[in-house]
């Protein structure tokens, strides 16, 4: 008998799903569908109806302005509701999105979402999505004062930490391991701010993966995170016990992004060779994975995701 493949050897399948950025929202799935048909009023009773859950809205609005689509809907929008804050979010968010695929000019896009924030301020959607336009572009000072933004309306936004998570684990990269990055530092900073319930318990495996990310692209980690001792060490398994503590006892199954979380988390079970473990996290993930962690560093995901269900669930 053949041993079993390891977790993230090349998967037999080739990839027959594609990843869908709204995972299982399935309002969200159905608007996006009638917005691509021009129905904008689908949009305007969605948000309506999200109100101030604003993990919720920020996932929701992220997705819809994703779509090639979005940004003349809601210039449509704008015409028939010129003093719409949904209309003018979902509009400053597309010129976000059409920046990060390389066509926009982010002078219009950060101007549009500062628009956006001038009519609805208590929303941190507007600055989520300058936060999404400068994490790539801004200099930390920026990128600092969006983030400050986002908190001071909402302290526990999932995406927005997530997102300097990821900024900060890339700082110094080509100095190699360092145990006292300050990413580490920020991620247990924020778990800890957070209410008990709250899913930035996650953050700190988060963190890890992103910075092995990180390691592995500046040529200090194999490319194989099985292989790497990043997840092995003293740290990573703290990290990764006071997380899926932390699952077993709150699992947040309403949560927008809560398959995020999941993927990091059996992604860094598997590396951690704790089978049984992820196989249990898999079991909630079903087929919907999520494109990061199972890239990292390069790696074609979902082949790396199918390959390590499929080892972690032969294991139980």
């Amino acid at each position: 008998m053949s041993p079993p493949p390891p977790p993230f050897g090349r998967s037999r399948k080739r990839a027959s799903q594609a990843f869908d950025a709204a995972l299982d929202d399935a309002e969200l799935i159905d608007v996006r569908a009638a917005l691509a048909q021009g129905r904008w009023q689908a949009v305007r009773a969605l948000l309506a109806r999200t109100g101030d859950e604003w993990d919720r809205r920020g996932h929701r609005v992220t997705v819809l302005a994703a779509e090639p689509y979005s940004e003349a809907w809601a210039r449509d929008w704008l015409v028939a509701e010129p003093d719409s804050a949904d209309a003018a979010v979902l509009l400053a968010l597309a010129l976000v999105q059409r920046v990060r695929r390389g066509k926009g000019k982010p002078a219009a896009a950060r101007e549009a979402c500062r628009t956006a924030a001038r009519l609805a301020p208590a929303d941190p959607t507007p600055w989520l999505g300058l936060l999404l336009l400068e994490r790539d572009l801004g200099a930390a000072d920026e990128v600092a004062d969006v983030f400050g933004e986002i908190r001071q309306r909402y302290a526990d936004h999932h995406h927005a930490h997530h997102l300097m998570v990821a900024r900060l684990a890339e700082r110094r990269a080509e100095t190699g391991p360092d145990p006292l990055h300050e990413v580490y530092d920020f991620a247990n900073w924020a778990a800890e701010q957070a209410p008990a319930d709250s899913p930035l318990a996650i953050l700190p495996v988060i963190a890890h993966a992103e910075r092995y990310r990180a390691l592995a692209a500046a040529g200090h980690e194999p490319h194989d995170p099985a292989a790497s001792a990043h997840w092995t060490g003293r740290r990573a398994r703290q990290v990764m016990k006071a997380a899926f503590d932390w699952w077993l006892e709150w699992e947040q199954e309403g949560h927008p992004r809560r398959l995020v979380d999941l993927n990091f988390l059996a992604h860094a079970k598997v590396c951690e060779g704790r089978g049984a473990e992820a196989a249990a996290l898999f079991h909630r993930i079903g087929e919907r994975p999520t494109p990061a962690p199972w890239s990292y560093p390069d790696r074609e995901p979902y082949s790396a995701f199918r390959t390590a269900r499929e080892h972690a669930l032969g294991t139980v």
